[in-house]
């Protein structure tokens, strides 16, 4: 049986080679087939991988179609902590994985876009998929960030473009440089963009796509750098035991070597010395693999970056920029563009075969990231936030409009000197700036300032008053108004009387022609009086209650004068002192004005008046004495019928220039009853609908010396005018030596902020304001007419910014006219109706007499009315 099994066994086995042997012979065969036909197999192999390509293309684009976008609006005092940037940016690595199961990898993305187009200085929008949308939408920098649903950006299409992309480089498992948030790490691109300018399409985009790599491909990320630092170790091993042979046979075929053997007597050995050659160290996974050892947190990240203009050129030098920005980030490994260069020529995203990649990726929002692209959410902290308090954000034209001559709705504010050094005049919208404070020394360029303004402001049709009691602006000024279109509106209240024949004009504070309301007009010159001379009703009632029922019964006589068509005959403010003192004029006036006095008012005048003694009248004769001594304030008061009427310039658009002559005791006083006419005739504007109300601009130089005088008033004006399209701009050398409501009112309510240069205590209220940014140190040594401002403009401070105060001879150039100055000396004096001294002090003296004659034919009609009106009220 034995014998009967072998041939089985030897044929079986024969089988079975053959078997193997026509199995090899076909691999060989179809091998050689494959060889000789390889172009079919490659052929095959690209027909696969187009036909995915284009699958897991058309995936990729239904996945990014349902993207949603958020922009971010950081406030003023952002400033986030390293905590909550670090939960952002974890935010953004798991909102990268809300897609469908279906979507590829490289839909799998959120994208971070800072965009520059000279709407901001600086956009910072987050995309990624819709169903991340309540995730990015919870932000851990709490209030301080507003995060709005953004609308998709469509770009018109510039002439020049630029694309770029970016890749790590140098040592790619080491970090990047760790930036402080101190000063903002986006500062450096912020600057790159700077000098953007809209108007000639400047665009500057950068797109960082924040990804989470599967394990798989970090694990075959983390194969490929341990097998190249492997070979990298065996290449030094082998060049070390190299040069260790030839060192070690260098010696023993040097001279040396052979003179030693024979001076000792000792042949060479018999072979060459043994070399142990050198022996591979062991890699070390956390050397090689860096920041990739630990699972933590690492994501992949795709960097692109498009520039655009339609200017040749700009586009290239904006890339640039943003090339030497993205160099503060770079340390052992660094952020670089890629392509490659050819002398002068460099191709990369912008030319064939990569151009097409970066235009799918960039309109699409997708992200194929080289394999380079590993970085730790710790590295990109400097970008996973929007601008934080540390930037200095440049001031953009659309943030700061440029200023247009004669155009209404813009206020000339100065010149700001952009990055690219251009100087441009800048403004603000007229209906936003409200209430304006300048502060700073002597001679630093406030009142320069102001008056640019006001005269850019008059040349644009609009009203103004200029308060001055140096009457240092108007010479410098006049120049500029002497134009024919505007002498007709200017008119000049100079109370300083200088020159041979001085003119002056005139102001009747209690007269009745204007159609006052007459309470009001009491109301205004008591509060004026008291408000100088320290009275309340705790400190001096009875001289309150005495000049209160004195002008209310000369207000009382001049409405009568008016009515009579008698204006000349309306007595003044100086018949305070006659109605006290004289009861001959007393009796004629209650007398007179009796059927138009109330029973309550006569009562007093019989039986409360009597009682007092005569030196109870001193403390309310004292301050008309004074104004009655001085000659121009006489004058000035003293007319019937006064020129000066502020409700009418408002009304009208006139141009008021009123120079107080000093700051002595007479004419505080005199500030005071000015300053009080005016917030009687900007509250009387309530009559007239809020559409209908003309701007009006109030400019209050050396607001020390006005406040000394009405600081109550002045407060209110900061409070009360903005309501009657009314407002103010004041300036002073100390905000400090202000009294605390005006200070209060003014920083409360002011659009506009200003400094010049001056001591740190007189600065350090205002750069208080500002948070100490800039610091009173650096505003202490500006140069003359360099100004820090803060602005409102489209409901939002901007600023505080750097501006030079304007120069009329530079700015205003083209409108200067000092021929024509004569000319308009002598309009705007005749707008005021100025008439020489002498004459106005001649009317004043006189005026008692035509008072009293009024009264004296007055009297016998009231009396007689008053007896009728008596026996009508009994016979009822």
């Amino acid at each position: 049986m034995d014998s009967a099994a072998a041939p089985v066994t030897d044929q079986a086995s024969g089988q079975a080679a053959k078997s193997v042997i026509g199995l090899v012979t076909g691999l060989v065969e179809t091998t050689g087939w494959l060889y000789s036909h390889w172009y079919l197999l490659a052929l095959a192999v690209a027909v696969s991988w187009c036909a995915g390509e284009m699958v897991v293309r058309r995936l990729a684009q239904r996945a990014c179609a349902e993207r949603m976008a958020l922009e971010l609006t950081p406030a003023r005092h952002f400033d986030p902590g390293l905590e909550e940037i670090f939960r952002r940016g974890v935010q953004l690595a798991r909102a990268s994985t809300s897609m469908p199961w279906w979507a590829p990898r490289r839909a799998k993305t959120v994208q971070i876009r800072l965009r520059a187009d000279g709407s901001s200085p600086l956009r910072y929008r987050v995309e990624g998929p819709a169903g991340a949308e309540r995730l990015l939408s919870i932000s851990p920098f709490g209030p301080n960030v507003t995060v709005d649903k953004a609308r998709p950006i469509v770009d018109a299409p510039r002439k020049h473009v630029v694309r770029a992309e970016f890749i790590l480089r140098g040592k790619l498992v080491a970090p990047l440089r760790e930036v402080p948030l101190e000063p903002d790490p986006l500062q450096p691109l912020v600057d790159a963009v700077s000098d953007l300018r809209a108007k000639l399409g400047d665009l500057a985009e950068i797109r960082l796509d924040i990804q989470r790599a599967p394990k798989w491909a970090l694990r075959t990320r983390r194969l490929q750098l341990m097998s190249a630092a492997r070979r990298r170790e065996r290449r030094e091993t082998q060049r070390a035991s190299r040069w260790i042979r030839q060192d070690a046979t260098g010696m023993e075929d040097s001279l040396a070597w052979n003179v030693r053997a024979l001076i000792t007597g000792k042949d060479s050995p018999a072979g060459r010395r043994l070399v142990m050659p050198a022996v591979p160290r062991r890699v070390d996974p956390d050397e090689a693999l860096g920041k990739l050892a630990d699972d933590d947190h690492l994501v992949r990240v795709q960097l692109l970056v498009m520039c655009a203009s339609n200017v040749e050129g700009r586009a290239q030098a904006r890339l640039a920029q943003l090339q030497a920005a993205f160099d503060v980030f770079g340390g052992r490994s660094r952020w670089a563009m890629r392509g490659w260069r050819l002398g002068p020529w460099r191709f990369g995203a912008d030319h064939w075969p990569t151009r097409r990649s970066f235009e799918r990726r960039w309109q699409l929002g997708q992200c194929q990231p080289p394999l380079a692209n590993w970085v730790r959410l710790e590295e990109l902290t400097g970008l996973l936030k929007p601008p934080t308090v540390h930037c200095r954000l440049p001031l953009l034209a659309g943030d700061l409009p440029s200023f247009e001559f004669e155009h209404p709705d813009l206020l000339l504010q100065g010149i700001h000197r952009g990055p690219d050094g251009r100087r441009r005049l800048v403004a603000t919208y007229t209906h936003e700036t409200l209430f304006e404070c300048g502060v700073g020394k002597a001679g630093g360029g406030k009142t320069e300032r102001a008056l640019a303004q006001a005269i850019g402001w008059a040349h644009a049709g609009g009203g103004l008053m200029f308060v001055d009691p140096h009457r240092d602006s108007w010479p410098r000024a006049a120049t500029f108004l002497a134009h024919d279109h505007l002498m007709q509106r200017i008119a000049l209240i100079d109370l300083n009387a200088a020159g041979r024949c001085p003119m002056l004009s005139s102001w009747n504070p209690i007269a009745m022609h204007h159609g006052q309301a007459p309470h009001e007009v009491v109301e205004a010159v008591t509060d004026a009086f008291s408000t100088v001379l320290g009275w309340d009703d705790a400190a001096a009632p009875r001289a309150l209650t005495i000049l209160t029922s004195a002008l209310a019964v000369l207000v009382t006589v001049n409405q009568a004068a008016c009515q009579a068509g008698r204006r000349q005959d309306q007595s003044t403010i100086f018949h305070v002192r006659a109605l006290l003192a004289d009861p001959v004029f007393r009796s004629a006036a209650l007398a007179a004005v009796a059927d138009r006095l109330d029973e309550d008012t006569q009562a007093w005048w019989r039986t409360v008046f009597p009682t007092f003694p005569p030196d109870a009248f001193a403390v309310v004769l004292n301050p008309l004495a004074r104004l009655a001594a001085n000659p121009v304030t006489r004058a000035f008061l003293g007319q019937p019928v006064g020129v000066y009427n502020s409700r009418a310039a408002m009304d009208n658009g006139l141009i008021v220039w009123v120079c107080p002559a000093g700051n002595g005791p007479t004419d505080r006083l005199l500030t005071a009853l000015i300053a009080r006419d005016l917030l009687r005739a900007v509250r009387s504007r309530r009559d007239t609908p809020h559409s209908q109300r003309r701007p009006f601009r109030l400019y209050f130089d050396e607001l020390i010396t006005l406040t000394g005088a009405a600081p109550e008033t002045i407060a209110s004006m900061f409070e009360d005018f903005r309501k009657y399209q009314v407002t103010v701009h004041g300036m002073t050398q100390l905000l400090g030596r202000l009294p605390a409501p005006v200070r209060m009112s003014l920083t409360q309510n002011a659009s506009t902020l200003a400094s010049t240069a001056g001591s740190k205590t007189s600065i350090t209220p205002i750069t208080a304001e500002w948070g100490d940014k800039p610091s009173a140190d650096e505003v202490a040594v500006l140069d003359r007419f360099e100004h820090y401002i803060s602005f409102t403009v489209g409901g939002r401070r901007i600023g505080p910014v750097r501006i030079t105060g304007p120069h009329l001879d530079e700015v205003f150039d083209e409108y200067a006219r000092p021929r024509q100055v004569p000319a308009l000396e002598r309009a705007a004096r005749n707008t005021a109706g100025a008439a020489p001294l002498d004459q106005l002090t001649a009317t004043a003296a006189a005026q008692q007499d035509r008072v009293a004659a009024f009264l004296a034919q007055r009297a016998p009609a009231a009396t007689a009315h008053a007896r009728q009106a008596n026996h009508t009220e009994g016979y009822q």
